[in-house]
This record gives C-alpha cells, structure tokens and sequence, in this order.
C-alpha cells in the first residue's frame, strides 16, 4: 500500500518537459534544469501565508523559552542541520537554541545512510533525546511527505505538547494531517524523476531560509537589514562587523575597533555604547529591558534610531 503510495506522489511523476534530456547537448541540459528550477520561487511564494504562520509561532515559543527543532532523512536532513547550523554565527544564537537532526545521525551528513529513515520508532525515540517538551516547536521536513522516520518525530511531538510544522512539496501529504502548520510548495515533477535534491531540496532551503531569517529578525537579530548579532568568530566576520558599526553608527574605523572590543566583539552592544554614551554594563541592561532589541532600546534612551548607510 505504500509503494502504490509513494508511486503516486506528484514529485515522482516522470517531468514531460524532460523527457528527451539525455538526448541533450551539456547546454540543452542545463536550460533544461534551469527551466525547471524557475518554478521554484513561484511556488514558494504561494506558500507566504503558511510560512508566517510558521514564523509567529516560531517567534511564539522561542519569546517563552523554547526551541525550535528540525528533522528529516536524506538530502531534507541534511538541508535542516545546514540552516541550523548556520544561524550560530549569523544571529549569535546558542547551538541548542535551533537544531537540526538526520535520520542515521551526523553520519548521514556525508554518507547515505537510506533505511534509517524507514524507521517511525527511531524518529518517536529523537523526542525523548533530547529531550523535546510541549514549550518547543518540531518542524518535519519531507519532500515526499509521507518518511516514517519523520512522521515518528512529529507524531511524538505532537503526543507531548510541542508544536508541529511539516515541510513538503508533495498536496494532500499524510505529513500534512499530522502537523499543525504544513508549508507545502507544489514543483512537480523533478527534472530527472524522483531526484527530490533538486526542485524539491531548492524549494525545502527557500523556505528553512525564510523561516530562521524572519524569525530572527522579528526577535531584534537585525537592525534594517545588517546582522547586528554576528558572532564575529574569524577574520570575515571581524570586519563585517567593523563595516556594520560604521554604517549605523556613521563612526570611523578607529571608532569601531575601540567600541568592538570594549563590547568584547558584540556588534549591537558596541553600536549602542557609541550612540547612547553608555559604559558596557549600562548598555547592555538597556537591551536586557528592551528583549535585546537595538532599535526598540535606542528609543527607549531617547536617541533618534539612525539610518544604515550604504
């Protein structure tokens, strides 16, 4: 019954518009995909509406001292530890605040390890793990929508209180009737048949993107669009945040060293020391009364909030 399942989803389906792609010259090829990936964003977009419902409970649990967790087997796990991953030194986040998890664990990150996910029990065990409660948010990422090992996950989430969202780019998807949010960009049939790595896997990154960045942005994590929580961790960064501080701030470069590392590399800290006069202690129980927002603490002190440059 699964298999007849599985045959029938819409990103199985043989791509009519592909069908001839092996008889292609390397250019005919690539224009062949790269028509197929334009799909992509299009489909996203129709799914804005579910995707902020995602982000306002995101913001939601995390204001109250959850987490936000993503799963997922294959190239759909892989995607969720990369977007996890990456919001440590983008938004200066802790590495337990947004996690990401893959069926077969960090082994499946470089090598297939495909049965894992065929395994409900294994991804029910993930829950008490780590030790999910009802004050976090599940988020189940399949492209086809019905993984066992991700419907084992949400469906024990679910069981103990936690909030679920499902990812998919499958309709009508059993992960869909498990979940409290399902975000699901239709893409059709893939270029080569089955291959969810690409449309699906694009559509499934468009959309983790979406919901991390707007998520950090609505917790105070940018001030216009500059990431004033960086982890300034190498020599990239370090001068990012140089530039970041100067641009806000309209400060010099020997500005910007002196008030880094008074703030001991805390961009946002540092920005609101130079504008608002305050010695780092000061500065920083300003933003601790204000939910670590520079804009809203910059009010707060009665300074006009200035205008990125650049």
């Amino acid at each position: 019954m699964m298999d007849n399942y599985l045959a029938s989803l819409l990103t199985e389906q043989v791509n009519s518009r592909t069908k001839e792609i092996d008889r292609c010259d390397t250019a005919g090829i690539l224009e062949l995909i790269n028509a197929e990936d334009r799909i992509v964003p299009e489909a996203v977009g129709k799914e804005i509406p579910q995707i902020a419902r995602a982000v306002d409970l995101i913001v939601s649990a995390i204001r109250d001292g959850g987490r936000l967790f993503y799963f997922g087997a294959g190239t759909s796990g892989r995607l969720g530890v990369l977007d996890a991953s990456e919001c440590t030194p983008t938004f200066g986040v802790s590495h337990d605040l947004i996690q990401g998890h893959i069926a077969g664990g960090d082994t499946a990150l470089r090598n297939a390890v495909e049965d894992s996910e065929d395994s409900e029990d294994l991804g029910r065990d993930e829950i008490a793990r780590l030790g999910i409660t009802a004050a976090d948010v599940v988020t189940g990422i399949a492209a086809s929508g019905r993984t066992p090992y991700v419907l084992g996950v949400v469906r024990q989430a679910a069981a103990v209180g936690a909030k679920t969202i499902g990812i998919t780019t499958n309709p009508d998807s059993i992960l869909q009737r498990e979940v409290d949010i399902c975000i699901a960009p239709v893409t059709g049939p893939e270029a080569l048949t089955g291959s969810t790595r690409m449309k699906s896997g694009t559509a499934q990154k468009l959309v983790l993107n979406m919901l991390t960045t707007a998520t950090m942005i609505k917790l105070g994590k940018a001030y216009g669009n500059r990431m004033v929580d960086l982890n300034a961790t190498n020599g990239k960064l370090v001068d990012r945040a140089r530039r970041i501080f100067r641009d806000i701030t309209g400060g010099s470069e020997e500005d910007a060293q002196k008030y880094l590392a008074a703030a001991n590399m805390r961009t946002k800290l540092a920005i609101l020391m130079y504008l608002s006069g305050l010695e780092a202690a000061d500065a920083q129980a300003a933003l601790d009364e204000n939910a670590d927002n520079l804009r809203q603490a910059l009010s707060r002190l009665g300074i006009e909030a200035p205008a990125a440059n650049g």
